[in-house]
């Protein structure tokens, strides 16, 4: 008897249910590993933890990206809003640790300074400025990044990367790297957002070798980088050009098409201070080119030690600096495409540099600028940003750059704590730079805060915190403010911080500033209290025209309050005799403000 044979669509359907079972048992065991929490969600957002009404990076976003896990980095704690506020201008910043601030953090970064000028200049526009660089990472995280910002509305998006294509995670000589191959990476990336290849990846790296995980106690430019010499020109230079170009292309094009508007800046790395970190022994080696542009800038021929110094740092076969060709690239793709603004960081710290040439005036050591440096490079995207007119609002106060490095509220604590942790990075690879002998740190207050907290042992919230109360116990309202304004600009959400701005301001006969710090509590939370704030500042300083519109907020908010009605009047009566400059008008004036509790005011019409 012969055996039954299968007809053909039975034959098809037995396929078809033979192929699927295998992947319906996947997708059962990736549901099961979600449903237990297991492994990380590595979306780049999550809902803020202390506030669902805000999003916040996700602290696992980076780990996709980094084949040890050990040293995947964090990005900074910057919520924003669930909901988009009305009259909200929301920044979104992509890159790698220079563009994370690195080593000052915080209001060291170029973003917070751009965000403290912005908010001055434009102080009725609520500016969302988040930073989602993160450190150790190049154009593979700031491309799958910049893809995910576009949902949150952002009304800009400002990118400053490049000096990591070769060490940073996925790089071309990096211990990270997987494959030169654009789509295998990217495909291996979204892979990694599986709990299922999470897990195996977890399975595998406990059967590694303790000799085979990297050595915590080495810093992370020695625990990323792997081809340690990239000669220039190499098939792996070329890579590394290449990768950067078609990353920065993609993401370009994308934004293009979401019609989102990018800023995108040139690089800058030290040319003059720095001699190059690796070099061959040939005629014409990086150390022989460095030595001569530092003969030809002693001579006073500085073109051309421009160029050699360039020169030099072209053929450093150690490539933490970024080759001429990425700036190439940056400027192309300002040419290309038409929502891409060129932001021209380079120029600008040519313009701030003795002779044009980038050194010590601006940078810390390779590629991470100083206080000044990064202040540059918030002045070349604000100009950017004016020349695009993207903010529609009149500029009630045009901030100058000078007058920025002059209010900028980054403390001494923050320039002492950039100075330790960078004189410790420099101690190690591949810097070799001991620590002076003869360093002793002093015991002033903000010494010992930098030095606690470059070890750890206290927050930068913690230090600010002790900075402002021991100011305010010696009378140094001056820091003490800058110490407020630094916590505000960190937790802009916080109606604490810019009441006591307000408050110190005042107190320090800076009434235009008490009004704007006071405004902006108000703006966050319009309660009947700060509304009272609001109307009494503008009265103490003399200014009761303003004061009117919160006095009517007021009366709507309390509109049985027989007080606010009687005030409103006496309001009105101010403003009538200020138009007279008859003498008992003066002594109206004069009893009028003393009778609503705004002696400060009272003061100046007594005397006249």
């Amino acid at each position: 008897m012969k055996p039954q044979q299968l007809s053909r669509k039975k034959l098809r359907w037995f396929r078809i249910i033979a192929l699927s079972i295998p992947v319906l048992i996947l997708l059962l065991a990736e549901g099961l590993l979600r449903l237990f929490n297991y492994g990380h969600d590595t979306s780049l957002f999550i809902r803020y933890p202390d506030d669902n009404n805000y999003w916040v990076i996700n602290k696992y976003a980076s780990e996709k990206y980094f084949t040890d896990t050990a040293n995947a980095t964090k990005g900074n704690i910057e919520p924003f809003k669930v909901v988009k506020a009305k009259n909200t201008f929301r920044i979104f910043v992509l890159g790698e640790s220079t563009t994370a601030g690195y080593p000052y953090l915080h209001n060291g970064s170029f973003h917070r300074w751009l965000q403290y000028r912005l908010m001055h200049t434009y102080p009725d526009v609520n500016f969302e400025v988040v930073n989602v660089s993160l450190t150790a990472v190049n154009s593979y995280t700031v491309l799958d990044f910049g893809k995910q910002v576009v949902n949150y509305q952002p009304d800009a998006v400002l990118i400053y990367t490049g000096h990591n294509e070769y060490y940073g995670a996925l790089g071309i000589g990096s211990t990270s790297h997987i494959a030169n191959n654009r789509f295998l990476v990217q495909t291996l990336l979204s892979l990694k957002e599986l709990r299922l290849v999470q897990m195996a990846n977890n399975i595998i790296g406990s059967f590694k070798p303790v000799s085979s995980k990297p050595d915590q106690r080495d810093n992370l430019m020695e625990r990323m980088a792997k081809q340690q010499s990239i000669s220039y020109h190499s098939e792996a230079y070329r890579a590394g050009v290449t990768q950067f170009k078609d990353n920065m292309t993609e993401l370009c094009r994308f934004m293009q098409d979401k019609k989102i508007p990018v800023f995108l800046s040139t690089l800058v790395s030290n040319e003059k201070d720095l001699k190059p970190f690796i070099s061959d022994t040939s005629d014409t080696s990086a150390n022989l080119q460095y030595a001569q542009a530092s003969d030809s800038y002693q001579a006073g021929k500085y073109r051309q030690a421009k160029q050699e110094f360039v020169r030099a740092k072209e053929l450093d076969l150690l490539r933490f600096r970024a080759p001429e060709a990425m700036n190439d690239i940056i400027t192309g793709m300002a040419k290309q495409f038409g929502n891409v603004h060129l932001v021209n960081a380079r120029a600008v710290f040519e313009q701030h540099s003795p002779k044009g040439i980038l050194g010590n005036e601006t940078l810390l050591e390779h590629v991470h600028p100083n206080l000044y440096g990064y202040a540059l490079l918030s002045e070349a995207f604000y100009q950017s940003l004016e020349n695009a007119k993207l903010i529609k609002a009149r500029a009630d106060h045009e901030m100058s750059l000078t007058e920025l490095l002059s209010r900028m509220p980054v403390t001494k604590v923050d320039s002492l704590y950039g100075a330790y942790t960078i004189m410790m990075l420099k101690a190690g690879w591949p810097f070799n730079q001991p620590i002076p002998a003869n360093f002793k740190r002093s015991d002033d207050i903000s010494a010992q805060l930098a030095g606690a907290l470059s070890v750890n042992r206290i927050s930068w919230l913690d230090a600010m915190d002790q900075l402002f109360k021991y100011c305010m116990k010696t009378g140094d309202k001056k820091t003490a403010l800058k110490a407020v304004e630094a916590v505000m600009l960190e937790k802009p959400q916080n109606t604490t911080y810019p009441i006591y701005a307000g408050r110190l301001s005042f107190e320090m006969g800076d009434s235009n500033g008490a009004a704007f710090y006071f405004k902006k509590a108000y703006q966050l939370d319009p309660s009947f209290a700060n509304t009272q704030t609001m109307y009494l500042v503008f009265l103490k300083s003399d200014q009761p025209a303003k004061a009117t519109p919160y006095i009517d907020s007021a009366i709507r908010q309390h509109p049985s309050d027989i007080e606010l009605v009687n005030l409103k009047a006496i309001v009105g009566e101010i403003i009538r005799l200020k138009n007279t400059t008859e003498k008992k008008a003066y002594m109206q004036i004069a009893a009028d403000y003393h009778a609503i509790g705004a002696d400060e005011a009272a003061v100046k019409y007594k005397q006249q």
